[in-house]
């Protein structure tokens, strides 16, 4: 590979690394809660996105990379050392292949436009911008178990409108296997 093509490959990772890398550590920290075991597996997922070379340029979303990557060393790590927390359903499910996420992301923002004002913005604010059920709580003036509850309704919604909407379908292990999507809103 040429210089500045290896140099180019070195500067994508490095933005997409500076980009989401204070969010992945509050991430791993947040499961962990000890911090040099979350800065060695931010470490990592560092390594292993450098490791990925040219093919980084084929990845469509670099944040989901990155934290299915982080999740993946934190399960594996989780693994070594049982005596740390349980994991959360979520954690250990088996992650969908990329290519239908990354294409299924296409039909997120009608689907959310579709939805109520409420379930839009905690989805939003939790889902894809990271913000943690506490924050929303202290930023809406609820509970934590308000916004919970708030938050696992609003998912409930948009998977029925994502199956309905976008005949999502899901295999045996509930990974999206397949849908139909479709036009963006213009």
């Amino acid at each position: 590979m040429p210089l500045s093509h290896h140099s180019d490959i070195c500067q994508m990772i490095d933005q997409a690394w500076q980009r989401h890398k204070a969010e992945l550590r509050h991430w791993l920290l947040s499961r962990l809660g000890n911090a040099a075991d979350a800065d060695d597996l931010l470490q990592d997922v560092f390594e292993r996105a450098m490791r990925q070379g040219e093919c980084f340029g084929d990845i469509n979303n670099a944040r989901a990379w990155l934290f299915r990557v982080a999740r993946n060393a934190l399960v594996d790590h989780l693994r070594l050392d049982r005596s740390h927390i349980a994991l959360d359903d979520h954690i250990v499910a088996e992650e969908p292949e990329v290519d239908a996420i990354d294409t299924l992301s296409v039909c997120i923002p009608r689907v959310l436009s579709e939805m109520s004002d409420e379930d839009r913005q905690i989805i939003t604010l939790c889902d894809l911008d990271g913000m943690t059920q506490q924050q929303f709580a202290t930023l809406m003036n609820i509970s934590v178990a308000a916004a919970k509850s708030r938050l696992q309704r609003a998912r409930k919604r948009m998977r029925q409108q994502l199956e309905c909407a976008c005949q999502v379908r899901l295999n045996d292990a509930g990974n999206v296997c397949c849908f139909v999507p479709r036009p963006p809103l213009k």
